[in-house]
């Protein structure tokens, strides 16, 4: 009988480098299975900041989960495990979906993501794999604020300022928001008292030129 087990944790917590480890792990025991991702900053891989990476089957929320974990059955006879990073992007029918492979196929599945988004709520996937996994693990790496306290919230910051509201998704450098000037959107991990504040721990604009000057 295979298990869904829900790995979390913040930016900078380890997902992508465990997800290419599990995977690498259960491949070279000789299992078949299926990494997967959804819009990893490289694209259609898992890449890890330690600058390992590896191809990925890019989930895009059309695709059923089950469907393809039942062709590879019918292909190859035998499923074994899927490997799901950046969870927190799927569809919420995609979690199910994963479950289902665990109960009617009896893969193993571990899924990897965020617990929340930069407005400190629950990613819809999320909330969903929470409410079906078998198990839920917090991953023991510990990424730390500015300040030196635990990470717990993922703030994103356009042109350096902390921003609460907008669309769940934005990646890389986009344009504003209802804003045909571009804005560098990039995120910070913090801790729950500096995310409330909106302390980043960035030097503003004139700290920046005063201390440039000396």
């Amino acid at each position: 009988m295979g298990v869904l087990r829900f790995s979390y944790g913040t930016m900078g917590s380890g997902k992508s480098t465990l997800a290419l480890q599990i995977h690498h792990n259960l491949s070279t025991r000789g299992l078949r299975g299926l990494l997967c991702t959804h819009l990893d900053r490289e694209g259609a891989q898992v890449s890890s900041r330690l600058g390992v990476a590896a191809s990925a089957v890019d989930v895009g929320p059309k695709l059923d989960l089950f469907a393809l974990a039942a062709q590879q059955v019918e292909h190859h006879g035998t499923l074994h495990y899927l490997v799901c990073d950046e969870a927190q992007f799927y569809a919420p029918e995609q979690a199910d979906q994963l479950a289902r492979i665990v109960d009617e196929l009896g893969a193993d599945v571990h899924a990897l993501g965020l617990l929340t988004d930069f407005r400190g709520r629950l990613f819809p996937a999320t909330a969903r794999l929470l409410e079906v996994a078998d198990e839920r693990c917090e991953l023991q790496v510990e990424a730390r604020c500015w300040c030196g306290s635990r990470a717990t919230h993922n703030a994103r910051l356009v042109d350096g300022v902390q921003v609460y509201d907008g669309e769940t998704v934005v990646i890389g450098d986009v344009e504003a928001l209802g804003d045909a000037t571009p804005a560098a959107v990039s995120y910070e991990l913090l801790c729950r008292r500096h995310w409330i504040v909106g302390e980043t721990g960035r030097l503003d604009d004139a700290t920046e030129r005063a201390l440039s000057a000396t």
